[in-house]
């Protein structure tokens, strides 16, 4: 079945959509304002149905479908917003669906998909990794009809997605200089940029994704979309190997500018968006606006920023704040070797350590032979700009402390 992505089959999805999604909230941050120096919008998809805009993409495919596709039903594969999103349509349009999803799905998030989807939607686990579940769902698909459920690489799933860009232009009072997307397989991106690019082709739209995952720069530097050799999973709502065709041939045509963020930049907008405007962002949800900071031309005028979802496990939070800190420069570990004799603990204390510097970490790394081994000591710092007069007093001491760099395998051994 072919299906025409364009403007009007975005005006007509948020047509369709209006009575089902939310029309989320279009908000002011005064602490990104303040630090760009321009007004700063938020478009909060956090606060979507099932707390992320997969349901605007979902939904819009689901309810096209023919009587004798809905017979057949539907299936997908993923572990996050887009399987929440199916299974809220599903329920919705009494259809039936099947989600597949890898066995190191948190049991929370099965369990929020079964609620979601009720008796309309069937989990099932196949494979131990994404890649493996993702094959099992469109070998089901065409062993029994159904209808697979793209998350980014189907024109009405991006169709559908694009409704964020339609809801932005209705609801900002005024010109805006730059709208800031987060970037996974580009689905959302491509709706977007295509609809304020037909009716406002002066806006800057910027697409926002994990450095760690950054697909859409290696497609559009390679002339293609293609594999990468690695992926850092931590964006997970972003973490896509490989752009979806459709966002990479909308993206190469009409946005402007692709920023790969820093996971740690990531992490520090997080915390940023839950301490100041009390926003609780899933890694991906903070792309956009940790990206605003990083723009190759300052904005001239009005931002606005997709926060694109908000389901975020607390069991990360660790994990988060970890990444700030090491992103910051604030936290660094190192490898000290303690000679056995009295007061060498003390002396790295009193005499390397002042104050504002923590020991926030200590740990012998040869658990049963401490005489020998060294330990592994995790510092934090107050100011960043105190490192450098802390290594200094690191090489004048007499211990032997080597530090332990972040890009290094001992530290992802260690740490």
């Amino acid at each position: 079945m072919s299906v025409e992505l364009s403007p009007a089959a975005i005006f007509r999805a948020g047509t369709r959509l209006r009575q089902v999604v939310r029309r989320t909230p279009l908000e002011t941050s005064g602490r990104l304002s303040g630090e760009l120096g321009v007004p700063v919008r938020l478009k909060r998809e956090d606060l979507q149905v099932c707390r992320s805009y997969k349901v605007r993409g979902a939904y819009n495919l689901i309810s096209g479908l023919a009587d004798g596709e809905r017979e057949h039903g539907v299936v997908c594969a993923s572990a996050g917003n887009h399987a929440q999103g199916l299974a809220f349509a599903c329920r919705e349009l009494q259809i039936p669906g099947r989600v597949y999803l890898p066995s190191n799905t948190p049991r929370q998030k099965r369990k929020r998909i079964a609620s979601i989807g009720g008796e309309w939607v069937e989990p099932i686990i196949a494979g131990s990794s994404f890649d493996e579940a993702s094959a099992a769902s469109k070998a089901d698909a065409e062993r029994t009809g159904a209808v697979y459920v793209h998350p980014f690489d189907d024109p009405r799933t991006v169709a559908g997605q694009g409704t964020v860009g339609l809801e932005i232009a209705e609801q900002h009072d005024g010109p805006i200089d730059t709208v800031i997307v987060p970037v996974g397989g580009g689905g959302l991106l491509a709706g977007v940029v295509l609809w304020l690019k037909e009716h406002f082709p002066e806006i800057r739209v910027v697409g926002a994704e994990p450095a760690g995952a950054a697909s859409m720069r290696a497609a559009l530097e390679h002339g293609a979309p293609l594999k990468l050799p690695e992926v850092d999973t931590f964006v997970d709502g972003a973490a896509v190997g490989r752009i979806g065709d459709l966002g990479y041939e909308v993206a190469r045509e009409l946005v402007d500018e692709i920023v790969a963020v820093p996971e740690g930049a990531v992490c520090t907008e997080m915390i940023e968006l839950y301490q100041t405007e009390g926003i609780i962002a899933e890694p991906a949800g903070a792309l956009a606006s940790a990206a605003a900071r990083l723009l190759e031309r300052a904005p001239r005028g009005p931002v606005v920023c997709v926060v694109s979802g908000g389901n975020n496990d607390l069991s990360r939070y660790g994990e988060v704040v970890e990444r700030s800190l090491l992103h910051e420069g604030l936290r660094h570990y190192f490898l000290v070797t303690f000679p056995q004799e009295p007061g060498a603990l003390r002396h790295f204390v009193d005499d390397v350590l002042v104050d504002g510097e923590d020991i926030v970490a200590f740990e012998y790394v040869k658990k049963n032979n401490r005489e020998t081994g060294p330990a592994l000591v995790g510092i934090e710092l107050d100011d960043a700009e105190d490192f450098d007069d802390l290594l200094r007093r690191m090489k004048e001491s007499p211990l032997q402390i080597e530090q332990v760099s972040p890009g290094s395998p001992l530290f992802s051994f260690l740490v």
